[in-house]
């Protein structure tokens, strides 16, 4: 931005410079030609005086000749028997047109001539004085160097003060960019110190507001999501009673492990809402992760007679997700099968580690999809909330990847594959 400023303005002081330049440096040529040329009609007229009456003295008019040639000006006079005196010249056309009594400037090989008729007893006299290209011009060199110099210190001028100013306003919006990039990176204390002119400084307090509101509403939903967490205590509290009461001691045991992991699941939820710092980066090893959960959801498909099939890799297979974050977003795409497919569909967790990415996939052999767009938020076809799909491709795109869906088992059924990129491995 600021050597685009930059070059705006030399461009526009360009323009202004040719506009004004260069018709001042023609009018300097033009003031030298018209210099040059009132010499030499001053020196034909004082050669005039005498050139009518060189029948009477001609010593006189020789004077006179001698007085104006010792330079670059040259003059001739051409006599009405045809005779001439002063600089050897040939009688031309031009003469021969001022010897009818016409005075003029005319063009010749090498400069100008000016030409002055004078007449006398004998006939029309003609002085012509003649004007080299060198003294026509002289001058003009010079002061087309000056403008030149002009033209370059206003230019550098021009460079110098642009630049002060793109530089103060490039810094400005360098300064909006950088807030907004921290806010859209989570960061809401991030503030600015309003600069610069005064649109550029009220965008500024514009997005200072934008960062406060942001932060409140998302402290009101924490806030929210807490409570409504917390109020879940109470029915939790009543299933422990329930299943204390169970008379089967392996029963009671596994339904008390499943209390309890949904007591962890509330907790893990209500310190995630009031947690407000910046969580750092996270990593898991997706293959331990799904052969895990895999163990955990073994138990209801034996229960309802699914054929649950788990693909892993043996060597590590990292993703920048916290085991807690990938978990639920397998959990999801698990229960969907669960919910939507009649018992016995068989079902399979699979990992498949690529050049740059892991792809964790839930394949079902059921009937497939009812509707299309389940992955938007809300969006439902079998009476649910429509969030669980949801969440699971949330929690894909948040470090870059995404929620794909395609065909599952031998041709049939769904496919719900997270695709995330690869996490390096540490040293």
């Amino acid at each position: 931005m600021r050597a685009l400023l930059v070059r705006y303005g030399l461009a526009m002081t360009s323009v202004v410079l040719v506009a004004f330049l260069v018709p001042l440096g023609l009018l300097a040529r033009s003031l030298a030609a018209e210099r040059a040329l009132a010499a030499a009609r001053q020196d034909a007229q004082s050669v005039a005086m005498f050139a009518g009456v060189v029948a009477d003295d001609p010593l006189r008019l020789q004077a006179a000749l001698l007085a104006v040639n010792g330079g670059e000006r040259q003059t001739t006079v051409f006599l009405p028997d045809g005779q001439t005196e002063g600089a050897e010249v040939d009688r031309d056309q031009s003469v021969e047109l001022a010897a009818l009594g016409r005075a003029f400037t005319a063009q010749a090989q090498g400069g100008a001539a000016v030409l002055l008729p004078v007449g006398g007893s004998d006939g029309v006299t003609v002085v012509r004085t003649f004007v080299p290209d060198a003294e026509l011009t002289a001058g003009v060199l010079r002061a087309w160097s000056v403008l030149a110099v002009v033209g370059l210190v206003l230019l550098a001028g021009t460079a110098l003060a642009g630049d002060r100013i793109a530089a103060r306003l490039s810094r400005s919006v360098r300064d909006l960019a950088g807030i907004a990039e921290r806010l859209g990176s989570g960061d809401l204390s991030a503030r600015v110190v309003p600069s610069g002119p005064a649109e550029i400084a009220s965008v500024g307090a514009v997005l200072n507001g934008l960062g406060d509101r942001v932060g409140d509403l998302l402290a009101d939903e924490r806030e929210l999501v807490a409570d409504l967490s917390h109020r879940m205590r109470t029915p939790i509290t009543a299933l422990r009673l329930d299943v204390d009461l169970l008379v089967d001691p392996v029963e009671r045991d596994r339904m008390a492990e499943h209390v309890d992991g949904l007591v962890a699941a509330v907790d893990t939820v209500i310190h995630t809402a009031r947690d407000h710092d910046r969580r750092g980066p996270q990593r898991c090893d997706a293959g331990a992760v799904v052969g895990a959960r895999a163990r955990f959801w073994a138990v209801l498909a034996r229960d309802q007679g699914r054929d649950l099939q788990v693909e892993v890799p043996q060597a590590p297979a990292p993703v920048p997700l916290g085991a807690v974050d990938l978990g639920a977003a397998l959990d999801v795409l698990v229960d969907n099968v669960f919910r939507h497919t009649p018992p016995g569909t068989a079902l399979a967790l699979q990992v498949t580690v690529g050049p740059a990415q892991v792809v964790v996939a839930v394949a079902d052999a059921g009937p497939g999809l009812s509707g299309a767009g389940l992955t938007e938020r809300g969006r439902s076809t079998a009476g649910s909330t429509g969030l669980g799909l949801d969440v699971a491709r949330r929690t894909a795109e948040r470090v870059g990847g995404s929620l794909q869906v395609g065909t599952g088992l031998a041709g049939r059924g769904a496919r719900f594959a997270l695709v995330l990129p690869a996490a390096l491995t540490e040293p």
